[in-house]
């Protein structure tokens, strides 16, 4: 920036530096101060001493000059006056410099200040900041280069030499890695404060350049050293250091294999230095009014300048966890089953991982993904070990050793889903995020392991209620039920050979509000299973009095089964709730059961089929009048909702009130108007729900 337009006189522009503690050089008078620098006006101005002053200045010629120019008493005279004027000078720049560096070492404003005054009035302002700027920049530069210098290292120089150095190669003496290693670490050490005073005392410069003004012509200082546009005086500090810094972590992942090693295993340790150093130099320029030293984009170029090193670590740890699962899953045998404590190890050293890089989020993160794929390949190979085959569906048998198999695989990976989900607690919801598709994967390879064999348990047990309509619920006997006894047996044996195996770990909660897998399959299976029988319960017909206890009886025995051997029946809800209404609506009379609450535990489509056992023969249920079997029904009640079951019901109705009226009866049986009123009720909640589905 060019001079201020205001011309300075002599006075105005003699230092105003004052040293506190010792005697400085400032002139003792204006009077002296302007006579002296009139002097050396004169002095410059001279035809002959003015090459005194020239940078090509050849004194045998001067010489020559000087004694054939006149009074040779009198030229040496001007030239004593001129070499006076010079040392003063040349002090005042002296002391000046003394004290704006001591200022900038000890973050003094004051003294800082005071040097900038006198380089500004000697009118080097701008060349003083330069030549400082500069003098910083090699500082950083230089200290970067001793920390990562590989010729030093490779020297074994800089705490390196003698026992425990680093030979030729890069490579530590055998034996002396430990300390090699250590020293590395120092140096990096003391390359991070060297660094943070570096940035800080520019900063502090930059600080006063900003608020200091001349008091004779109140320009501000800092003006006389920066133009618009011009890059602030630490970010090109900064930008001299990332430059180095990224160059030298360059030629070291390159140049030696053992500190390529230190700074890929100690990654984490690598890049807290770099952040406690962005930190520190944040921390001591934070100052309200004032630029911070270090910009957001300023931190993000330093942890660039050692990428190189982050995709290293992160490719090291994809592999260590690899290798692992590798090892407890290996490819080549298919019958082998990991043990629990392969599985704790897998499951260890996913946790040092973490622990490992805990303290910075954006580096967590990253090695979450890279988990996430090692679960991926853990679950792709604990998939490739599950015995598929008639026996690992068998039921009828005590467990073969597919099914132990499988459900130790079951096991070991409730425990690893469980255990990582544990560990991802404490961390950010994008962490859940990142390992949900892997976790989900692992639990999806769990249930498969298993859901064979509880599909094909359930399918046994339904076929042993389906036995319900082979009973004769008309007569008047009140025997026991030889399809209960079968399904009894069943449910115990189930219990006895496989959940006996399976539930130890049923327990444990593998995530947050989730049951286990074992848990969760059976409670899905005791649920159907109850579901199941109150739907064949009431498409029993006839349902003689003597029927209707041994159907009691039944269903007794049943929940009693069900509770002792599957799951708790008390804490299966709707289903469970509807086997204790459906025992009591048997027996109440068809009066009165449309004012009746045990209807609301029921599903309409139950109560419906039940009102056949009272209705006259001519009245056929969906089931008879399409000539299908229990079976097949059952199968088409599954895929239908309430609204559907009730057309198939409606038909036989519309079916039923033509042959009455074809007959010329005036009457139709009670459960008739019953059932029509029921299945009004349906049509009308599907309406309203359809309205408020198409509100919302």
């Amino acid at each position: 920036m060019a001079s201020p337009a205001v011309h300075r006189t002599s006075i105005q522009r003699v230092s105003t530096f004052k040293e506190r503690t010792t005697t400085t050089a400032t002139p003792s008078s204006s009077t002296g101060t302007s006579s002296s620098l009139s002097l050396l006006d004169s002095f410059a101005s001279d035809p002959i001493f003015s090459k005194f002053l020239s940078s090509d200045f050849n004194s045998t010629q001067f010489s020559s000059d000087a004694l054939s120019s006149g009074t040779a008493a009198a030229r040496a005279e001007k030239i004593q006056d001129g070499i006076r004027l010079l040392e003063k000078q040349l002090r005042l720049r002296s002391e000046g410099m003394k004290a704006l560096e001591r200022g900038l070492e000890g973050f003094n404003q004051a003294e800082v200040g005071a040097g900038l005054q006198v380089f500004y009035n000697l009118g080097e302002l701008r060349s003083t900041v330069d030549g400082l700027i500069n003098k910083y920049k090699s500082q950083g530069v230089k200290s970067v280069s001793a920390a990562l210098d590989m010729k030093a290292i490779s020297g074994g120089g800089g705490g390196f030499g003698g026992p425990g150095g680093i030979q030729r190669s890069g490579t530590p003496q055998i034996g002396s890695g430990g300390k090699a290693k250590e020293a590395l670490w120092q140096r990096m050490g003391s390359c991070m404060d060297q660094l943070h005073s570096v940035v800080v005392a520019i900063w502090h410069l930059q600080r006063v350049l900003s608020k200091k003004r001349d008091p004779f012509t109140h320009v501000l200082l800092l003006d006389e050293v920066m133009q618009d546009g011009d890059p602030l005086l630490t970010a090109r500090v900064w930008e001299a250091i990332v430059k180095s810094f990224a160059n030298q972590m360059k030629s070291t992942f390159t140049a030696s294999s053992f500190v390529k090693e230190i700074f890929t295993v100690g990654y984490p340790k690598l890049l807290s230095m770099i952040e406690n150093l962005v930190e520190r130099i944040s921390r001591d320029t934070d100052v309200k009014g004032v630029l911070p030293a270090i910009t957001v984009e300023g931190r993000d170029q330093m942890v660039g300048a050692i990428e190189v090193f982050q995709t290293a670590f992160l490719a090291l740890c994809l592999s260590r966890l690899s290798d692992l699962v590798n090892s407890v899953f290996p490819m080549s045998n298919r019958g082998s089953v990991p043990s629990k404590e392969h599985i704790s190890r897998i499951i260890s050293r996913i946790q040092e991982e973490i622990e490992a890089v805990q303290l910075d989020a954006c580096l967590t993160l990253l090695v979450l993904r890279e988990i996430s794929k090692v679960l991926l390949l853990l679950a792709q190979r604990a998939e490739y070990q599950i015995s598929t085959g008639p026996e690992a569906r068998q039921i009828l048998g005590p467990a073969t050793p597919a099914q132990v198999k499988n459900f130790t695989l079951c096991q070991h990976l409730q425990d690893i889903h469980g255990s990582i989900s544990a560990m991802t607690k404490g961390l950010p919801p994008i962490a859940s995020d990142i390992l949900s598709q892997s976790l989900n994967t692992i639990y999806e390879v769990a249930c498969d392991s298993v859901t064979s064999l509880f599909q094909s348990m359930l399918d046994h047990l339904e076929s042993c209620i389906l036995e319900i309509h082979n009973q004769n619920f008309g007569a008047t006997d009140n025997n026991a039920s030889s399809y209960m006894e079968e399904l009894q047996k069943h449910i115990s044996h189930f219990r006895t050979e496989f959940l006996s195996k399976l539930l130890p770990s049923s327990a444990k909660v593998i995530s947050i509000g989730t049951e286990s897998i074992c848990t969760r399959l059976v409670r899905s299976m005791a649920s159907r299973v109850l579901i199941f029988f109150i739907r064949h319960a009431s498409l029993v017909r006839p349902l003689s009095e003597s029927g209707k206890l041994r159907m009691a009886r039944d269903m007794a025995e049943l929940e009693l089964a069900v509770g002792q051997n599957l799951f708790p029946v008390e804490q299966l809800g709707a289903p469970y709730r509807a086997l204790r209404a459906f025992r009591p609506v048997i027996f109440l009379e068809t009066s009165q059961l449309s004012g009746s609450p045990l209807l609301q535990d029921l599903p309409p489509s139950v109560i419906l089929h039940h009102l056949y056992s009272r209705a006259p023969d001519e009245l056929q249920s969906p089931m008879q009048r399409n000539k299908l079997s229990p079976l097949q029904y059952s199968l088409w009640l599954d895929s239908q909702g309430e609204d559907q079951i009730w057309k198939g019901i409606k038909a036989t109705l519309d079916d039923y009130a033509v042959q009455v009226k074809a007959r010329g009866d005036k009457e139709f049986s009670p459960v008739y108007p019953l059932m029509l009123s029921l299945g009004s009720s349906i049509t009308e909640n599907n309406v309203v729900s359809r309205k408020s589905n198409t509100i919302n």
